[in-house]
Order: C-alpha cells, then sequence, then structure tokens
C-alpha cells in the first residue's frame, strides 16, 4: 500500500484510475494499491461444493448417536471434532463426484436407487421442481442439476443444490431466483450408506 501526499494534484483523492489503480483513505491517510477484481463466487465448482457443504452440515444433528460415534478415529487422527471429520471426507468424497456417507467408512451395500422422474413448474423469477423417487428409492437425500440445454451430462460443476428426501422418498426444491429462460433438470438420489442412484429424467421449465 502506498500513502500518499495531495494525491492526483489536489487534497483528497478517492475511487479507480483507468482499471488499475484505488486511491483512498484509511485511518485519515491518503493511500493507493492495485485493483483487484475478486473471482467469481458463483461459479460452477463453487457452487457445487456450497451446495454439499450446505447439506452435510444440516444434515449433521439428525445423524444417530451411532453414526456419530463412527467419526471418533477420524477425529482424533486429525486432532479435530467428529463433525469436521465426517464434513472433510464427505467434501472429498464430493470432490471425486461421489455421494456422501453417514458413517465411516462407507459401508456401500444398500440397494441402488432407481432414477426419479420430475416436474418443473415455473413461477415469478423461479421454478419449482417435484422430484419423485422410482421403485427403489432413496432414504438420504438428491443430488440436483441445472442447463441451460437439454440432454446435457450431469457433473459436480452443475450441481446446484443437495437436498434431504422425506420419508416417502420424493422431495422438492425451489430454484430462484431466475432470469427469463428455459432451464434443464436432471436429478440422482443417494443413500446413507454412500451408495449412488441412476440419473433421473430430465424435465425443463421456462421462466417468462
Amino acid at each position: 500500500m502506498v500513502k500518499l501526499k495531495a494525491p492526483m494534484f489536489s487534497l483528497d483523492a478517492s475511487g479507480k484510475l483507468a482499471n488499475a489503480i484505488v486511491f483512498s483513505r484509511w485511518k485519515g491517510r491518503h493511500y493507493a494499491r492495485s485493483l483487484v477484481t475478486p473471482s467469481n463466487p458463483q461459479s460452477g465448482p463453487q457452487t457445487g461444493m456450497r451446495a454439499m457443504l450446505k447439506f452435510l452440515s444440516q444434515e449433521w444433528d439428525g445423524l444417530s448417536t451411532a453414526d456419530k460415534s463412527t467419526w471418533l478415529e477420524a477425529a482424533a487422527a486429525d486432532s479435530i471434532s467428529t463433525f469436521n471429520a465426517y464434513m472433510s471426507y464427505d467434501l472429498k468424497r464430493w470432490r471425486d463426484f461421489n455421494t456422501p456417507t453417514q458413517a465411516s467408512p462407507p459401508a456401500l451395500v444398500s440397494t441402488t436407487p432407481d432414477g426419479a422422474t420430475g416436474v418443473a413448474t415455473p413461477d415469478i423469477r423461479s421454478i419449482t421442481l417435484a422430484i419423485t423417487h422410482g421403485t427403489n428409492l432413496p432414504d438420504w437425500g438428491y443430488a440436483i442439476f441445472r442447463s441451460l440445454t437439454g440432454t446435457f451430462n450431469l457433473s459436480f460443476s452443475n450441481c446446484i443444490a443437495v437436498v434431504p428426501c422425506d420419508g416417502s422418498g420424493d422431495a422438492e426444491y425451489i430454484d430462484s431466483p431466475l432470469a427469463a429462460g428455459q432451464y434443464f433438470y436432471n436429478y440422482v438420489g443417494f443413500n446413507d450408506d454412500g451408495v449412488e442412484g441412476a440419473d433421473g429424467t430430465e424435465c425443463d421449465g421456462t421462466v417468462v
């Protein structure tokens, strides 16, 4: 940070110059610094990671005492809490595009959920997505994916939300705010032992 006297041939200066330098004041002193443009916090991978982080943090309190105790060994190894061990492990799984587990290690023995179906109902600047399970239903949640083009491949970068399913294996999600246009959705159910379901049947809705 550069301190200034009479900046810009004046007694005061603020704001940016040529998208390169910023003039300002701190504790009564003028200074100049280079203009830094922050990275986009809404990029695909960041949104996908935040979606899973939100889901995992909200689900922790609902885990059984037995499942929470399975994280004790990992927590002790890294000198962290069982909550942080659970979050760290499941976020690493998600980075590899694997769905999370409630217990450590993941059992991966449950029946694979069938692909679900969905209905996208548009509203003002939003779409309500209603997801209905297949024959073999998931018992923990759904990862939801969105694209501006149909027949798209599901990936970490186009995941917009991770939501719990209800007792019947269904779920609902409101996607908002949205600009006018057509949006395509797909979803993958997953079980609490880390087993990931089949891709769902794509649906779409148009916001006007």
